[in-house]
């Protein structure tokens, strides 16, 4: 006769075998430096005694979206400094404010032909 305890019916549940597999070991990454972040650049725009404090302003505010007052105080340092830092931003976006300044048209007050430029920018290295 069959003992009671191996008997099973067909609706017992049946545990699962568990696997016999070696757990496997997590890969050594080899021990690098992450990639160093590039640096800052500054935006820099330089006076050139010929555009208005008023087209300093708005073009601070329609390329940077700087304030009036913001806008002010900048053009106030670019008056007496001869330049003044507008932005620091990544390289990329340094270049495209610096191309936007240059590009971004005469003063409409100024009537000297000298006048009929873009202001001048320059972007450097913050460090």
């Amino acid at each position: 006769m069959i003992p009671p305890a191996e008997i099973r019916c067909a609706t017992s549940p049946v545990a699962p075998r568990q696997p016999r597999v070696v757990p496997q070991r997590p890969r050594v990454q080899p021990h690098t430096a992450p990639p160093a972040l590039e640096p800052p650049w500054h935006v820099i725009l330089l006076d050139d005694q010929l555009h208005s404090f008023e087209y300093v302003i708005r073009m601070l505010n329609a390329i940077f979206g700087y304030s009036y007052e913001i806008g002010k105080r900048m053009a106030n340092e670019v008056n007496d400094c001869g330049r003044v830092i507008v932005a620091t931003v990544h390289k990329e976006l340094a270049e495209l404010r610096q191309q936007q300044i240059e590009e971004f048209g005469p003063d409409p007050m100024e009537t000297s032909p000298q006048g009929q430029v873009s202001m001048r920018a320059l972007i450097e290295c913050s460090e």
